[in-house]
């Protein structure tokens, strides 16, 4: 993949197909694109002869978050859900939507999801004041191709004017289905310029911010956020009221606090409370790590889509096993190695597309590759491995060794 000669990258004769190039239309501009094939007949093969037959199971829900219970039908799904409309598109009334996630919701990895059944994906946060300096590193960070929409680009910032005049650039640049405002990211680096969750702590600024962006763009403004700064200012209900009265379009809780970051449980209740109190959407964060957690989160909150961050590291394929669930579908097989090897691989072939063809590349991807192995036997070697690779040529050769011994003892 590197040089787009697999062979002459792997330096053997079994390898992974190139990637055939060829044009789309995006944002108004014909350009160079790429699909990748199907892995090599052998690793078909391999996958295959891995996989066992399991009878057809009708899958059983609890209802184990919280206090809050909820009939469920068929599939686990509230007999009495009705969705509340999206200000956006969506392929299915109940969204799954991909969480905005520095270094990882990058277009590789929404392009993967996007393919795995997420309806919904989301840019990584991008800061305003990057923006409207028209730092390029930034608005890389914008850019998407049409098969990722619909995509909603997130923005964070302390300062209405810029936050405006950002919201105003990636509307008339970009043409993205609409803007989303960061009030959530616990990172130390933002929230000390009083960006992200830090302006919790001053809700005033908060609805100036939301109002500027609004009058700056013809596109819907959502809003995430996070249920407060700390435990004494926790008033889920009351940021939400008053970011919809300042406008926005849909409302996102992770339902934790900026002191928690990522500690301890996410308080599905306070979603639930949300979502009585709202006259919008109310989109639920936190938690979710199975396709269960989605079926579940929808039950006890009556949430209008769930938004899904770290529980996809290296774990798309949980788009696709929710959606089934959803629809009161069996759930999929789970991917075994040969499967998770296959879509690493395509994930990294996008990302030496779009993100080019370089060391550094190489090196970001590093972390995705480890992501992909969780679980597998003798994983912690194999990403001992992976963690040291050059070239994604180096990984393939990896892979390739890892699935041998599998071939002979099938």
């Amino acid at each position: 993949m590197g040089n787009g000669n697999a062979a002459s990258d792997a330096g053997g004769s079994e390898t992974f197909p190139a990637l055939k190039r060829t044009q789309k239309s995006i944002g108004g501009r014909v350009v160079d694109s790429q699909e990748p094939h199907q892995l090599a007949e052998h690793f078909i093969a391999v996958g295959t002869r891995q996989r066992e037959a399991h009878p057809s199971r009708t899958e059983q829900f609890s209802e184990t978050h919280g206090a809050r219970s909820y009939p469920l039908a068929a599939g686990g799904v509230n007999k009495y859900f009705h969705p509340m409309q999206l200000p956006y598109p969506s392929a299915d009334p109940f969204a799954l939507i991909l969480a905005p996630m520095a270094g990882v919701s990058e277009a590789p990895f929404r392009q993967i999801c996007r393919r795995m059944g997420a309806d919904v994906v989301v840019s990584e946060f991008l800061s305003s004041e990057a923006i409207r300096r028209r730092i390029r590193t930034t608005l890389e960070g914008a850019e998407f191709e049409e098969c990722e929409r619909p995509i909603g680009i997130q923005i964070y910032g302390a300062d209405a004017n810029a936050m405006a005049e950002a919201a105003g650039l990636i509307t008339g640049h970009y043409q993205p289905e609409f803007i989303d405002i960061n009030f959530g990211c616990p990172v130390k680096k933002v929230v000390q310029r009083n960006g992200g969750s830090g302006c919790l702590r001053d809700l005033d600024l908060v609805e100036r911010i939301i109002r500027a962006v609004i009058a700056a763009t013809h596109l819907p403004v959502t809003v995430k956020t996070r249920s407060g700064w700390n435990d004494d200012g926790r008033d889920p209900v009351g940021i939400a009221l008053r970011m919809q009265d300042a406008g926005a379009r849909a409302f996102t809780l992770h339902a934790r606090t900026r002191t928690q970051m990522f500690s301890g449980h996410a308080d599905w209740d306070e979603i639930a409370r949300v979502v009585e109190a709202l006259e919008i959407p109310v989109i639920g964060n936190g938690d979710i790590q199975t396709a269960d957690d989605v079926v579940r989160m929808r039950a006890h909150t009556g949430c209008a889509g769930v938004m899904i961050g770290r529980g996809a590291f290296g774990n798309p394929w949980l788009f696709r096993d929710a959606q089934a669930l959803l629809a009161g579908r069996t759930r999929p097989e789970a991917p075994d190695a040969s499967e998770r090897f296959r879509v690493a691989l395509e994930h990294a072939g996008l990302a030496l597309r779009l993100q080019g063809d370089s060391r550094k590349t190489v090196m970001e991807f590093r972390k995705h590759l480890g992501w992909y192995t969780k679980g597998l036997r003798g994983a912690s070697d194999l990403r001992q491995r992976l963690f040291q690779i050059e070239s994604i040529a180096e990984a393939e050769s990896i892979f390739l060794e890892y699935l041998g011994p599998l071939a002979r003892v099938a």
